[in-house]
């Protein structure tokens, strides 16, 4: 829905609480893929460099 509503600020929300709840990246890029039918490849695309920039700084963030 966040997707499809280009809410990404919710979607930052949602992305986190899924990853600290034990869902993989691997788990969250299948979904995502899925958005891409359902919502567009350009929806789901900025939805994909979101979920990357939170991996990138969550992962920055456990490495310090």
């Amino acid at each position: 829905m966040m997707v499809a509503l280009n809410r990404s600020e919710e979607l930052a929300l949602h992305l986190l609480a899924a990853k600290n709840n034990g869902v993989t990246q691997d788990q969250i890029k299948e979904v995502l893929l899925q958005t891409a039918v359902y919502c567009g490849v350009p929806a789901a695309n900025s939805a994909f460099h979101l979920a990357q920039k939170i991996f990138d700084e969550e992962s920055k963030a456990a490495g310090q």
